[in-house]
């Protein structure tokens, strides 16, 4: 099992490429790069120049942060990887997801497609099966994640999962209340292997 850094030091953002994303999202994923470098923390994200991404990585270099991306080198002519930050191009998306777990001492999930919904779920299955305790925040704007979590309940009220499973991850509605969000979590909730 993965142990809980003693300090935050580095935010795995996961969040949408399209570039056709609406314009508030692109300006909230700006707000949380420049927010992550005030704060002194690295950005680790997905690597690319376009969507969520690229406005959060491009906003958190200007401002002067540290910032890794990961990219799958198949990736790399369909999201452009930013010239201006670190990136490490890996050989496919398993290594992706993994380096940028390792590297990272919390996870923000912002909205995105269904990448992004695949690696919420990878995360947060990882976190019920006892294999991490790092703290985990959904980005909640407009209740954009409702469905999703209308879904954990329906599997909480049908006994497939244990209500305790909710503690794993909390949701917030502002952009500024991410990383309060991630500094607070416990880190004594599913801290043992308990089955899928």
């Amino acid at each position: 099992m993965s142990s809980r850094p003693e300090r935050l030091g580095s935010v795995c953002v996961y969040c949408g490429s399209s570039p056709e994303a609406d314009e508030a999202l692109l300006e909230d994923a700006a707000a949380l790069g420049r927010t992550l470098a005030a704060e002194g923390l690295r950005l680790v994200y997905g690597g690319g120049g376009v969507g969520l991404m690229g406005a959060c990585a491009n906003a958190a270099h200007q401002a002067g942060g540290a910032v890794l991306g990961v990219i799958p080198e198949f990736l790399t002519a369909h999201e452009h990887p930013l010239s201006i930050v670190e990136t490490v191009v890996v050989t496919s998306m398993h290594e992706r997801k993994m380096r940028m777990f390792e590297e990272a001492d919390a996870f923000a999930i912002l909205p995105g497609g269904i990448g992004t919904l695949e690696e919420a779920i990878e995360l947060l299955s990882w976190r019920r099966l006892g294999l991490h305790v790092k703290p985990i925040v959904f980005y909640n704007p407009g209740d954009f994640w409702r469905s999703l979590f209308s879904l954990f309940q329906e599997l909480t009220d049908k006994s497939l999962i244990p209500a305790e499973f909710a503690a794993c991850w909390q949701s917030v509605g502002a952009v500024g209340d991410i990383v309060p969000a991630l500094r607070a979590m416990p880190a004594d909730v599913f801290t043992s292997p308990i089955g899928a």
